[in-house]
């Protein structure tokens, strides 16, 4: 397979984290053309150039048509804020590219839907940026569940925390703007969503409960704006095979930087793991005798691939970044037709849905089935 050609919109954030994947991913993996990196698109021309030269891009542009017109790009990694995903997404594939779109797919489902219609219509690969899927413990959680290690599942917890929105102060921007989503549901709550859909399935059914703890925020230029979304939420959910479950999100909880607290709990065990300690986790079994069971802590190492990829000896960690260049390898292989651990358009649109229901579920303060 020939080298793909990329292509980047967006610079901050996330589209570092992208540009670091596509930089890493044939050193780390080595069975891959490495990628040519071909063209980077920001919001002014000054700052496209300067991102291109520090990431390695070919060309820059200030307009994101021209680099999904160039004949050099097969895949654009589209990193920008969520009201722009569905525009740039539909244009890329409707061009003729593959995409690797951040979540969540859009603030509005209509256009969600729409990129999913393109998408198939297209033929092209189209995923989405669930890189916490691709944890290599989380892989091996989901091979222990598979494995009945802890029996039968019928009980989880996920909570999502982190604190950027804590401050009353901090200034209005985007992410607490209605056009941007219902907040810390679909900017955030997706991640444990996706976690959930990779060990478990779609969710089912949900009643929810929102709130804001600021109703305001101050302006740069002075004044303050009222917050249009809510950054906390709590959820009950039905899964499937009678599995109860509870989401808690916030992005105003003091202390908590990347918190993704997950408690698995079955007829002969429990399971439980942070996103904060992401290079680890615990696993209880009920057997043996009474007074040697407990919690095992069990570090991430090399028997836990591909971490194995990155260090070769056990309990130094991994980190955000390289799950993002696991989750481009294994667009690599969609891309080649090979079996791979991703979260289409299609799956992503029933992570998207859930969040909808969930919505739906605050306003209409009603249980929702999710069809």
């Amino acid at each position: 397979m020939k080298p793909l050609g990329i292509g980047l919109i967006g610079t901050g954030y996330m589209g570092k984290c992208h540009a670091l994947a596509w930089n890493a991913v044939k050193t780390v993996f080595g069975d891959v053309e490495r990628p040519r990196l071909v063209h980077l698109a920001e919001a002014n021309a000054g700052l496209a150039s300067a991102r291109a030269a520090e990431f390695g891009f070919e060309k820059a542009t200030a307009d994101w048509r021209a680099l999904i017109a160039d004949p050099d790009v097969d895949v654009v990694s589209v990193t920008t804020p969520n009201q722009f995903h569905a525009e740039m997404a539909i244009a890329a594939l409707q061009a003729g590219k593959h995409v690797w779109c951040e979540k969540p797919m859009a603030p509005a489902y209509a256009d969600a839907e729409r990129m999913l219609q393109i998408a198939r219509q297209s033929g092209k690969v189209a995923v989405l940026g669930y890189n916490y899927i691709q944890n290599p413990i989380m892989r091996h959680i989901k091979t222990l569940i598979g494995e009945g290690a802890i029996g039968s599942v019928n009980h989880i917890r996920v909570e999502m925390d982190e604190d950027f929105m804590a401050d009353p102060d901090v200034l209005f921007y985007w992410k607490s703007e209605l056009s941007a989503g219902y907040g810390a549901l679909d900017d955030f709550a997706v991640h444990p969503l996706s976690l959930l859909w990779y060990l478990f399935g779609h969710v089912e059914a949900v009643t929810t409960d929102m709130v804001k703890p600021y109703a305001d925020r101050p302006l740069k230029e002075g004044g303050r704006r009222a917050v249009e979304n809510h950054d906390a939420a709590n959820v009950l959910m039905r899964l499937g095979g009678g599995i109860s479950a509870v989401l808690m999100a916030n992005r105003a909880a003091w202390g908590r930087k990347g918190r993704i607290a997950l408690q698995i709990y079955g007829s002969k065990g429990s399971i439980v793991y942070d996103q904060e300690r992401m290079n680890e986790f615990e696993l209880y079994q009920a057997e043996g005798r009474g007074s040697e069971q407990g919690f095992r802590k069990i570090l991430a190492a090399p028997a836990h691939q591909p971490y194995d990829r990155f260090i070769p000896a056990p309990g130094h960690g991994l980190g955000f970044n390289d799950l993002k260049i696991i989750e481009c390898r294994e667009l690599i292989r969609a891309i080649s037709g090979e079996p791979a651990s991703i979260v289409t358009f299609e799956d992503g649109l029933r992570i998207e849905k859930s969040v909808h229901a969930m919505a739906q579920s605050f306003h209409e303060r009603r249980w929702i089935e999710i069809g």
